[in-house]
């Protein structure tokens, strides 16, 4: 399954965006990722095909052990490809949550946008470590 990742704005803080990098190039040994930077929400760029997900802070919970079985399911079910798209500090147009097949909570804590991108692709990574047996610290 092909993850997207896309986040509107772009990672100004050369810290979190090495560390995505990091957590990016990790996650090519399991699946295939790319991220997008866009400057502005536009749900008809999001995905080619496959779910779509938002991060909302309204949006459903997982632990990192239920994230990575979700995320198996959707392997299993045949799905093809994962947009999960992380907002910036104007969150998203009712529009863009129309269209959304998932919102997605990372935590009922608050994280500055650029954080949350380190937080999801970190979990991304955690889970198909998981999934694929290999040993990541608990």
């Amino acid at each position: 399954m092909k993850i997207r990742l896309v986040f509107l704005g772009k990672t100004r803080n050369p810290h979190l965006r090495a560390l995505i990098e990091e957590y990016r190039r990790r996650l090519t040994r399991f699946t295939p990722i790319e991220i997008l930077e866009q400057r502005a929400a536009n749900p008809k760029t999001w995905t080619e095909d496959g779910l779509l997900a938002l991060l909302d802070p309204a949006g459903k919970e997982f632990s990192s052990e239920e994230f990575a079985r979700w995320l198996n399911r959707q392997q299993a079910s045949g799905q093809r490809a994962l947009t999960l798209v992380v907002g910036d500090a104007e969150g998203f147009p009712e529009e863009a949550r129309r269209s959304a097949d998932l919102l997605l909570s990372l935590s009922r804590l608050t994280f500055p946008h650029e954080l949350a991108r380190l937080v999801l692709v970190e979990q991304l990574y955690r889970a198909f470590a998981s999934l694929h047996g290999h040993p990541y610290p608990k």
